[in-house]
């Protein structure tokens, strides 16, 4: 203390000092928050896979236009043709263009693969989101349904539904329907239940919010990133799970171009015309390369978040 009764100049400096770094880190920006989807555009996986699957995409909607020939159009007298300037991959056993087949069977293959999974998606993440918040009798009604169905081979599954719905597009629909969704509605349950005693869900349920609305508006926004990375990994199943139903017989129905029934079709002359069955092959590895990316991006992005 001074003479006068008041603090000495070092205490008082000091003193202003920390008050000057309370002001500074109080004063300085938040971390700027980064919305999920401009994280999973900066993932090169995510940009490298998307562009993949959209050039695909790009080529199945523009077949009619670009494609050398008739996919269904046979010349016998052509078959079993070499890759040349006239038929670029060359032709099957019937004489048809392999080239022109492909680009209509990626049209027939990813239209079947996203639109199988529109459904499961759905009706798995609400089902998923509702018995993780809700609990009680319906969450383990729906627990023990899940645990039934992941009790079996998913293959062994899929054919028994197609051979009891109907063999072709509309029974692969229906099979995956019956148990594409119990992967979402796992993932949604878990997610909606580690959520679901969140400080900031007790406080909406505190300000009176209907439960529909904490659901749709406070749940659900968070956890529906875990459900579209599984998307991603889905339709890569539902692909490769159509291509091995057609090369059965079990899926698309010929005159149809079909990555499976291609890959059938060329088996009889693997060791001498490999590309018939390779190249629609290799078209599902690329799918399932570009898919695989995508989830990994997107799954990067959500880790980080």
């Amino acid at each position: 203390m001074s003479e006068t009764g008041l603090p000495a100049r070092p205490a008082l400096a000091r003193a202003a000092a920390e008050a000057a770094d309370v002001s500074t880190e109080t004063d300085s920006p938040r971390a700027e928050f980064v919305p999920f989807w401009r994280r999973a555009l900066s993932s090169p996986a995510f940009l490298i896979g998307l562009t993949m699957f959209a050039l695909l995409v790009v080529l199945a909607i523009l077949a009619p236009v670009i494609a050398p020939q008739d996919p269904a159009a046979q010349n016998l007298t052509n078959g079993l043709k070499a890759p040349s300037s006239a038929n670029l991959l060359g032709t099957d056993q019937l004489g048809r263009d392999i080239a022109s087949r492909m680009l209509y069977a990626a049209r027939t293959d990813l239209r079947i693969a996203i639109t199988a999974a529109v459904l499961p998606f759905v009706i798995g993440v609400g089902l998923g989101v509702v018995t993780g918040s809700i609990g009680g009798w319906f969450d383990a009604v729906v627990s023990r349904i899940i645990d039934t169905v992941i009790a079996f081979p998913f293959y062994v599954i899929v054919i028994v539904l197609v051979f009891a719905v109907g063999v072709g597009e509309s029974g692969i629909y229906a099979a995956f329907a019956l148990v594409g969704w119990v992967g979402y509605a796992r993932v949604m349950r878990a997610a909606t239940r580690s959520l679901r005693s969140s400080g900031w869900v007790e406080a909406a349920r505190g300000e009176g919010l209907p439960t529909w609305r904490i659901l749709g508006r406070h749940l659900l926004p968070n956890v529906l990133p875990q459900a579209v990375v599984l998307l991603m990994t889905e339709i890569l199943l539902i692909m490769v799970a159509v291509v091995t139903l057609s090369y059965l017989g079990l899926g698309v129905q010929p005159p149809t171009p079909d990555w499976g029934t291609m890959i059938s079709d060329g088996q009889s002359f693997i060791t001498t015309k490999w590309w018939i069955s390779a190249i629609p092959g290799l078209a599902v590895v690329y799918v399932g390369v570009s898919l695989s990316l995508v989830a990994d991006g997107l799954g990067d992005a959500w880790r980080v978040s």
